[in-house]
């Protein structure tokens, strides 16, 4: 009863007390993570973080809080079709930043930086490439079988339709590109297969040009005792992904692939970037309620209101101080 201020903004402020002890857990976790992980990864071709864009949203957001500040003055003015114009300006700006975070996350997700996806050793990025051209492979092979051109039990089957492509490719059925398409995508599935053979076994795609059938049996029987085979290394499945996308048959099919390169702590670091950002985004989100539900009031939002404005605003102001403190931690330095 001693405090003179209203009790919603003595809520407020308690609530906020909350919130800065939740973000503070955030960034002192980060914080400690990224001091003790030695290769964190800052180059922008691996985050894909774009700084003028984090730039550009914290120029978003202090016009926003300035517009909040504006507002609150009108409301203490009994100026409410001022209020409600800057109030409008400040739901603007903030669907601007929910739609440029939007941009960011669509270049995450369009080079699938994201937690859990990304490999962090070689072994892993083999493997990932592995999948990604299996996955190409299918895509071609649906085609066929979607269009009926190739009759299989189980479209499922790469092997059965594969050898249902090989017939079909050197029959007179179907149109002669569509026969030479086919021809194309066994030779596709013949390199996927071999690849994969290759990673199974573990063996050298240049010292042992088969993994399977005669020739590797031959190679494992010319071995002496004790000695094995010259493992996969990492630098032959980069050059063997080099010449599918420099080949103009599959170059489109194949531009997708993840590109050979492991990046370290990049699965700590994506799910860091979206749990931060992405709680960030969600008070964003419930800021433009309180403003909307101010707005809905039209004609009706008389001084009544000032407190929720005000209210309002001071969420704001916290919202908008959180990102001060994510863009220089996240994507300066």
């Amino acid at each position: 009863m001693g405090i003179p201020i209203p009790n919603s903004k003595l809520g407020l402020w308690l609530f906020l007390g909350t919130e800065i002890m939740f973000f503070t857990a955030f960034i002192g976790s980060y914080i400690v993570l990224r001091i003790g992980s030695r290769g964190w990864p800052t180059d922008p071709h691996d985050t894909h973080i774009n700084v003028f864009l984090g730039g550009l949203n914290t120029f978003v957001l202090i016009v926003s809080s300035y517009f909040v500040v504006v507002a609150h003055e009108a409301m203490a003015q009994k100026q409410f079709d001022k209020a409600r114009k800057y109030l409008i300006y400040t739901l603007g700006l903030a669907c601007l930043f929910l739609c440029i975070k939007g941009a960011e996350y669509n270049g995450k997700f369009a080079n699938d930086i994201l937690p859990g996806r990304i490999p962090e050793t070689p072994g892993q990025a083999i493997s990932k490439v592995d999948r990604q051209l299996e996955e190409v492979v299918r895509e071609r092979f649906a085609v066929y079988t979607d269009a009926k051109l190739v009759e299989v039990p189980e479209a499922n089957d790469l092997s059965t339709v594969n050898a249902q492509l090989d017939i079909f490719s050197k029959s007179d059925k179907g149109e002669p590109a569509q026969r030479e398409n086919a021809a194309a995508d066994v030779v596709l599935f013949g390199k996927w297969q071999n690849l994969h053979q290759h990673i199974v076994a573990n063996v050298s795609l240049v010292e042992v040009p088969e993994a399977t059938g005669p020739q590797y049996l031959a190679a494992r029987a010319a071995l002496a005792e004790g000695d094995s085979l010259p493992p996969l290394a990492y630098s032959e499945v980069e050059t063997f992904l080099a010449g599918l996308k420099a080949d103009k048959t599959y170059a489109a099919s194949v531009s997708g692939i993840f590109d050979m390169h492991p990046v370290l702590y990049g699965n700590l670091f994506a799910s860091i970037y979206f749990l931060m950002t992405g709680f960030h985004a969600i008070h964003v989100l419930v800021g433009m309620g309180l403003f909307i539900w101010a707005l809905m009031q039209g004609s009706k939002m008389d001084d009544r209101w000032t407190n929720w404005v005000e209210n309002s605003g001071l969420y704001w102001h916290f919202v908008d101080l959180v990102w001060i403190f994510l863009f220089p931690l996240l994507y300066i330095i």
